[in-house]
């Protein structure tokens, strides 16, 4: 991770070295983008980029925290939801928003496989906290199924939200203006994985 002295820099710096680093990223790919192109870009000397950075990994995994994080306040906190239609609007308008961005700004689009490939260094994945509360909500509203083992449910349900979100970046990197409405298969089959079996 950076270094105390690039979190001291100020925001605008700090974001517009992000981005140059982003952008390199996205164009050159996270296994053969250059740390000396970024630093040249950045417009700044090695010598500072050695204060901010450990090497091309650590601004790597600043960029991914980065854009995890503006993920992660673009789906925003889980709000319990009062009722079965909020629910499933909350988790709609939750998978809009982050198909609208994901299809406006193809650089986070190139990234956004490592980030989700990539645990968080700093503690537990906040996306499955998230989850968690979306499945305890489901559950007080008769949503979600309460005849399997919570811990399996949420592993089970991780495991397709990250199918989907594998298909839905490929179908967004094959044709950028694909509809958010494809969406709703993708509501369809959590909505299958959380109902009871009668």
């Amino acid at each position: 991770m950076p270094s105390p002295r690039f979190l001291r820099l100020p925001p605008e710096q700090r974001h517009s070295i992000l981005d140059v680093a982003r952008r390199q990223f996205a164009a050159d790919g996270v296994a053969t983008a250059s740390y000396n192109k970024i630093i040249e870009l950045a417009g700044i000397s090695k010598s500072s980029a050695y204060q901010y950075f450990d090497g091309r990994d650590d601004v790597l995994e600043a960029v991914l925290a980065d854009l995890r994080d503006r993920l992660a306040e673009l789906l925003g906190d889980w709000v319990p939801a009062s009722t079965e239609q909020s629910f499933w609007r909350q988790l709609r308008d939750g998978s809009t928003r982050l198909h609208r961005h994901l299809a406006d700004n193809p650089d986070d689009l190139a990234l956004v496989d490592a980030v989700t490939a990539q645990a968080p260094s700093d503690g537990p994945d906040p996306g499955t906290a998230w989850l968690g509360e979306v499945i305890d909500n489901g559950m007080a509203l008769g949503v979600v199924r309460a005849d399997t083992d919570p811990d399996l449910l949420l592993a089970a349900s991780a495991a397709v939200l990250q199918s989907i979100d594998r298909w839905a970046i490929a179908r967004l990197r094959a044709d950028p203006d694909a509809p958010s409405s494809d969406l709703e298969q993708a509501h369809r089959l959590l909505a299958a994985l959380w109902s009871e079996v009668p």
